[in-house]
C-alpha cells in the first residue's frame, strides 16, 4: 500500500492505554496436560470481555522476577495440584496485568487480546517507510530500533542522509490514534507545519508528514538519550522493557538537575499552552536532553490521536479533565522520578520519600496527593511561582517561534474539546463502575450479612405468621370420632380504643398525641362481651 493511500474502511482505532484484566475462569485436561481457561476484560464493561488459553507464550518475559508457581512432573493432573498451581497463575497474571510497563508490551497485548494485535506492525512500518523513500532518495535507513519505544503502533529507525553519511537521524512512524479528531486535511497541515517550530527547550523536527492513516517524522538521533535513560542509567537504542522494567540502580537526580530541568519543562508547556497547541504526552521518555537543556519530544502525537502514556492513571480522577491538567499531572510524574530515580507504587501518593528539598515535596503534594486529585491540578504558572523553581536562572536566549495560523487554531481548539470530552466520558465510566462495585462489595460483606440475619430474625419474631391459639380452649382427644367434632369458632375481635385525631402533618405532634393516649387508657371504658364455649364435647 503506497504511502499516501488511503487505509481501509472501517479501521478500528483502538485504545491500547485502557487495562486488560484477566481472571482464570476453570481448567480441563487435554491429552498430558492442564490447560486454564482465562476471561480477558478490556476497561469497566463486563460485555467487552472474551475467553483465551494457553500461558506458553506469557512465560518469555524475562524482564522482571515474576511469581510463576513451579510445575510438576509426576502428579500434575491431580486435582490439588491442579488447582494450587490455578492460584499461582492467577498471581502471576494479576502482576502482569497491573504492571504499568509490562501491561503495554506486545507480547502481553497479544496474549490478552489476539483479535486485536494479531498484525506485525514492524512489517507494516517497513512497507509505510519504503514507499516513502521512493518519493524521498535522499535518506537511507542504516538500522531498526526495535522496540526502544513502549507504543505498540509506533516503530523506529536509525537513519543518514545519503550525502551526509556521518550525520545519524531516528524516523520515527505511527498509527493513527483513538483521539484523532483533525480533519485529514488539517492533520496533514498541522503535522508539516511542526518543522517550523522553534523553541529552545522543543527538540527540533528535520521532516515531517501524514495521511490518512498514519505519520513519519523524522528528528535527529541523540547519542545521550532521553531523560529516562539519565535517570536510569540505560543506553538510547536498548529495548524499552530492558531499560526501564527492572533498573539494576535507583537513584534520583541532584537537586539542581531537578530544578532547572523542571522549569525548563514547565515553561515548554505554558508555551504550548498560551498557543492552543494540544499536548498531554510528557513523560520522562519524552524529553531529549541537549547538555544541560531539556526539549520535549513528540508533539505530533496528539495531532494524530495517540493515547497518552500516564492515561490509564489520570482517567480515575475526574477533576483531571483538561488536557493542561493532564500536562500537570504527568509532569508530576516526571518530578517523582527525577528526585526518587522510579515512578510512583501508586497514585494518589500517601507519604513522600525524603527529599532533596522540602520545596520539591511541595510541588509534588501539590499533583500527587488525594486531595490534590479531588480538587484539581494546579496551573502551570502557579508552579512556576513556586520556591523550587521560581529562582532558577534560565539563560537560553533563542526566541521561541511557532506561528499557527487563525483557521488551523480552531480546528485544534475543536479538536482538543473532542479529546477532553472523551476523557470525561470514560471517567465517567469509571467512576460509576467503581461506585457499584463498593456497593456490591459492601453488600455482600460478612458484617452486611450478619445484619441482615440479625434484622431477619427480628421481623420473624415480631410478625403474625403463626396461627393464634386460646389458652384456655382444651386440645381434644384423639379419637375415631373425632371428625365429627365442630371446630372451635374463631376468637371474637378485640374491642377499638377511643380514638384520638392525630394530625398527619407534624409527626411530632403526632407521637405526643399517641403517647397521650396511651397514658390516658382506662380499662374500665371497655364494652364487655359475652362469650359462648362451644369447644367442651357433645354427646347426642
Amino acid at each position: 500500500m503506497a504511502f499516501m493511500e488511503k487505509p481501509p474502511a472501517g479501521k478500528v482505532l483502538l485504545d491500547d492505554t485502557v487495562p486488560l484484566t484477566a481472571q482464570i475462569e476453570a481448567s480441563q485436561s487435554l491429552h498430558s496436560h492442564t490447560e486454564y481457561i482465562i476471561r480477558v476484560q478490556r476497561g469497566v464493561s463486563t460485555e467487552n470481555s472474551w475467553q483465551v488459553s494457553n500461558f506458553s507464550s506469557l512465560f518469555k518475559i524475562s524482564a522482571l522476577s515474576l511469581p510463576l508457581p513451579p510445575k510438576k512432573l509426576i502428579g500434575n493432573m491431580e486435582r490439588e495440584f491442579i488447582a494450587e498451581r490455578q492460584k499461582g497463575l492467577q498471581a502471576y497474571l494479576d502482576v502482569i496485568t497491573t504492571h504499568h510497563i509490562l501491561s503495554n508490551c506486545e507480547l502481553v497485548k497479544k496474549f490478552l487480546d489476539p483479535n486485536s494485535y494479531s498484525v506485525n506492525y514492524t512489517e507494516i512500518a517497513l512497507q509505510h517507510v519504503s514507499m516513502f523513500f521512493r518519493s524521498e532518495p535522499k535518506w537511507e535507513v542504516v538500522e531498526p530500533l526495535k522496540d526502544i519505544g513502549w507504543r505498540i503502533r509506533k516503530k523506529y529507525f536509525l537513519m543518514k542522509i545519503k550525502n551526509q553519511p556521518k550525520e545519524r537521524l531516528v524516523l520515527s512512524w505511527a498509527d493513527l490514534g483513538p483521539d484523532k479528531y483533525l480533519s485529514d486535511r488539517d492533520l496533514q497541515y498541522a503535522v508539516k507545519l511542526l518543522s517550523s517550530c522553534s523553541h529552545p527547550y522543543i527538540y527540533k523536527i528535520t521532516f515531517a508528514t501524514a495521511n490518512e492513516s498514519s505519520a513519519l517524522v523524522i528528528r535527529p538521533f541523540s547519542e545521550k538519550g532521553t531523560l529516562k535513560d539519565l535517570i536510569y542509567k540505560a543506553k538510547p537504542k536498548d529495548p524499552f522493557l530492558k531499560k526501564y522494567c527492572n533498573p539494576k540502580k535507583i537513584q534520583g537526580l541532584e537537586l539542581q538537575q531537578i530544578k532547572t530541568y523542571g522549569r525548563q519543562i514547565l515553561e515548554v508547556l505554558k508555551f504550548l499552552h498560551e498557543k492552543g497547541f494540544p499536548y498531554g504526552h510528557l513523560h520522562s521518555a519524552n524529553v531529549m536532553l541537549d547538555g544541560d537543556t531539556c526539549k520535549l519530544l513528540d508533539l505530533e502525537n496528539s495531532l494524530l490521536g495517540l493515547p497518552s502514556f500516564y492515561r490509564s492513571y489520570f482517567s480515575q480522577f475526574r477533576k483531571i479533565n483538561t488536557l493542561e491538567g493532564v500536562d500537570v499531572h504527568c509532569f508530576g510524574h516526571l518530578l517523582y522520578e527525577m528526585t526518587y530515580g522510579r515512578p510512583p507504587d501508586t497514585i494518589p501518593v500517601e507519604s513522600f520519600p525524603p527529599a532533596p528539598s522540602v520545596f520539591v515535596v511541595s510541588v509534588l503534594e501539590s499533583i500527587l496527593t488525594c486531595e490534590a486529585l479531588k480538587n484539581g491540578m494546579p496551573a502551570v504558572s502557579r508552579l512556576l511561582q513556586m520556591p523550587l523553581f521560581s529562582d532558577v536562572l534560565l539563560t537560553n536566549s533563542e526566541k521561541p517561534q511557532f506561528k499557527i495560523p487563525t483557521k488551523l487554531k480552531e480546528a485544534l481548539k475543536i479538536s482538543k474539546e473532542c479529546i477532553e470530552k472523551r476523557l470525561t466520558e470514560e471517567q465517567k465510566l469509571i467512576h460509576q463502575h467503581r461506585r457499584l462495585t463498593r456497593a456490591q462489595s459492601h453488600h455482600g460483606s460478612e458484617e452486611e450479612k450478619k445484619k441482615r440475619k440479625i434484622l431477619a430474625r427480628k421481623v420473624t419474631g415480631s410478625g403474625a405468621s403463626s396461627p393464634l391459639t386460646s389458652p384456655s380452649s382444651p386440645t381434644p382427644p384423639s379419637t375415631a370420632g373425632a371428625s365429627s367434632i365442630p371446630p372451635a369458632p374463631p376468637l371474637p375481635p378485640a374491642a377499638p380504643a377511643p380514638s384520638t385525631e392525630v394530625p398527619t402533618s407534624r409527626p411530632d405532634a403526632s407521637r405526643g398525641a399517641l403517647l397521650s393516649s396511651i397514658q390516658n387508657f382506662q380499662k374500665g371504658t371497655l364494652k364487655k362481651t359475652q362469650t359462648c364455649d362451644y369447644s367442651a364435647p357433645r354427646i347426642s
